[in-house]
């Protein structure tokens, strides 16, 4: 093997932006370098960094707010906030170079690696750029992007398409056979809002399962609820009288993806390019309040 490295992987805030992340962070360490992951303080993050046994770094971030509002000062003073610690925090332990997944948690880590002229690579999953990207992209040495259309979004010297960066687990898994279902099983339907659960459809989809079962559809239900909803999401199907195994959070959704019949889901980029892997056929409901309204451009490729 060659020189060691010092990598530093921003990619706090969603598990859009975190698992991605970890799969090239992961990558890195095999190749035996040295990986630090830069992280946003968020409660998503303890759940999905569980396998992680590299450095963690953690700048506590918000997501971008524009116009003029006291949500959107306060939004500058903690991002002025995380710049600095991001400062500090490389004075003491500068890594060679700086990858970030292109959420808000990106922000602080990226401008002080600007500022000690470190090289840095953006990542943007979604066909449709964010605003973490399009701040950040004009000192990018690189910038990675999952669609070739998205190059088009944006004017830079050096955009390369990658895809989306899969945990090694997931790739491995997505090789193996699909698992079987009985014919007197039901159809097993997977709900998922995201790493941190959708609302809209912890509300809409259990009075859906139920209706589609009183017309004589057997159904099993996986639902990720997210970490607030899970207790009153299985009250409610119980209620309901329909059987389905709730989570807020799941570690092998390899397993979920590989027996699973059909996902209701959100369009995250990272949850696209899951099911795509997998070939799990999806009704998808994008986020209406995306930056952009990405997960629409996301769910249309």
């Amino acid at each position: 093997m060659g020189r060691v490295l010092k990598f530093g992987v921003a990619c706090g805030g969603t598990g859009g932006h975190i698992f991605p992340g970890l799969a090239t962070a992961g990558a890195l360490a095999e190749r035996g370098h040295d990986v630090t992951l830069w992280l946003a303080g968020k409660d998503v993050e303890h759940d999905a960094i569980k396998a992680w046994q590299g450095d963690i770094l953690t700048v506590p971030s918000e997501g971008f707010q524009f116009g003029f509002s006291l949500r959107s000062l306060q939004t500058i003073v903690k991002l002025r906030k995380a710049y600095r610690l991001s400062i500090g925090l490389m004075r003491e332990q500068a890594p060679h170079a700086m990858l970030a997944m292109g959420s808000y948690a990106s922000f602080g880590p990226v401008r002080a690696a600007a500022k000690f002229d470190i090289p840095y690579v953006l990542h943007e999953a979604n066909l449709v750029p964010g605003r973490a990207v399009s701040l950040l992209a004009r000192k990018a040495d690189t910038i990675a992007v999952s669609f070739d259309r998205t190059g088009s979004y944006m004017k830079h010297g050096n955009i390369v398409t990658t895809g989306m960066p899969l945990r090694k687990a997931l790739e491995i898994a997505s090789r193996q056979p699909r698992s079987m279902r009985a014919p007197e099983d039901g159809l097993r339907v997977l709900v998922m809002g995201g790493s941190r659960g959708a609302q809209i459809l912890n509300e809409t989809v259990p009075n859906a399962i139920a209706a589609a079962a009183a017309k004589g559809l057997r159904l099993q239900v996986e639902h990720i609820a997210g970490l607030q909803d899970k207790e009153s999401l299985e009250a409610v199907y119980a209620e309901l009288g329909t059987k389905a195994r709730v989570h807020h959070f799941v570690q092998d959704m390899e397993a979920k993806y590989l027996a699973a019949d059909l996902a209701i889901c959100r369009s995250g980029a990272a949850t696209c390019a899951e099911l795509a892997a997998f070939g799990v056929p999806a009704l998808l409901v994008p986020y209406p309040h995306a930056v952009r309204n990405h997960q629409m451009s996301n769910a249309r490729v």
